[in-house]
């Protein structure tokens, strides 16, 4: 990518090229609405629903099992609400974890506002919920568990089947936020078990603002907008063409790519640790690294604020102090307080994240610059 060095997939990913090209001509001759009857209507249904398929290729799911949304964040919302409002007859009970993105927090306080009562899961020193605390949590009027795939700022992998093993045997729903491991890791929705699963295309080489939202056949959840009926009345509204075709193009060129792109992101994290082990002696691993995503490293510099650390170099290498959605917040974030990191290591925490397009010069390059920062701030 050249100077500077970009190193915060988990925030976003740039569009691949391919992606470009497939949208572009929808945004020019092919912009026909996909409920018009006429041929460039129809062509964009047809778009559509290719793009429909290819996402759901990627998670072993049905193509009617798919809503495209406008990202993560709609498609968590709507899984946690849309599943609480269609079951509240069996209770007003969900269980989540202390970890989970604020897409999924900030609807559970929500509903606990709306009379709900909400489970905060625990977690381990290395971001991992206990499938036992979870079945010791269930209750005859739990209705979901909303436990996310992978954490965005450690990138600890949470233990999806076992969990569903509980929920299935239970009969209680489960949702699971995909957003950082899909095109990381194999997601199949059938080996995890899962009920309803979330996709943000913007972690995946596709556009900001498009995502979709995997429904379990005869898994039942409450419309949350009415309209025209587009998406069988879940999501109504006219399609956003243009980026559910980049959605669905980013999911196939994933799914070509997931072993290739797995060990790449892995080697390149693998490089950048060990080349500041050997040029730092205060460093701590937050990320547990036999269980997490292959890309993602939560790294720690005693006795380094890890804010001016980032500002120091935000013109030759671009890191995160901890996940983008917190920008701005000077107090540590939820995931390192559940995990019970100690508040002067969570103050120098930062999170370096991999992707497809990262070189060996690019780790060599970051590896130089941040290793000479945290000595001038020491």
């Amino acid at each position: 990518m050249g100077k500077p060095v970009y190193l915060d997939y988990n925030a976003t990913t740039p569009i691949d090229p391919e992606v470009i090209s497939e949208m572009l001509p929808y945004f020019q001759i092919g912009f026909g609405n996909p409920s018009s009857s006429y041929s460039i209507g129809r062509e964009n249904l047809e778009a559509v629903n290719r793009a429909r398929k290819q996402v759901a290729a990627l998670i072993n799911a049905r193509p009617e099992e798919i809503t495209f949304t406008s990202g993560g964040t709609e498609s968590n919302n709507h899984a946690i609400l849309g599943a609480a409002i269609a079951h509240q007859g069996k209770g007003k009970h969900l269980i989540t974890s202390e970890i989970e993105h604020p897409a999924v927090t900030n609807v559970c306080r929500h509903l606990a506002a709306q009379g709900w009562e909400i489970t905060w899961l625990p977690v381990d020193k290395a971001g991992r919920v206990n499938p036992k605390d979870l079945e010791s949590a269930i209750r005859p009027d739990t209705v979901l568990v909303s436990i996310m795939h992978a954490n965005n700022e450690v990138g600890t992998i949470q233990p999806i089947k076992e969990i569903s093993e509980i929920t299935r045997h239970k009969n209680v729903l489960l949702h699971t936020d995909a957003a950082q491991s899909i095109g990381k890791l194999e997601t199949d929705v059938e080996a995890l078990g899962v009920d309803l699963l979330s996709i943000a295309g913007h972690k995946l080489y596709a556009p900001k603002g498009i995502g979709a939202l995997y429904v379990k056949d005869g898994v039942g959840i409450e419309n949350l907008m009415f309209g025209a009926g587009q998406e069988e009345g879940i999501r109504p509204g006219t399609e956003n063409v243009a980026y559910i075709v980049a959605l669905g193009k980013a999911c196939e060129i994933s799914a070509g790519n997931i072993d290739k792109n797995y060990q790449h992101m892995y080697d390149m994290r693998e490089k950048l640790l060990e080349g500041l082990l050997l040029k730092l002696k205060n460093i701590r691993v937050n990320t547990d690294l036999t269980n997490s995503l292959p890309n993602t490293l939560s790294i720690a510099f005693d006795k380094v604020d890890a804010h001016k650390l980032t500002t120091l170099i935000s013109n030759e290498v671009f890191i995160s102090t901890g996940s983008a959605c917190h920008s701005g917040i000077t107090e540590i974030s939820p995931v390192l307080k559940a995990m019970n990191i100690e508040l002067l290591i969570a103050t120098g925490t930062v999170r370096i994240s991999t992707g497809k397009y990262t070189s060996v010069e690019d780790i060599e390059f970051a590896t130089e610059v941040i290793s000479k920062a945290v000595q001038k701030l020491l």
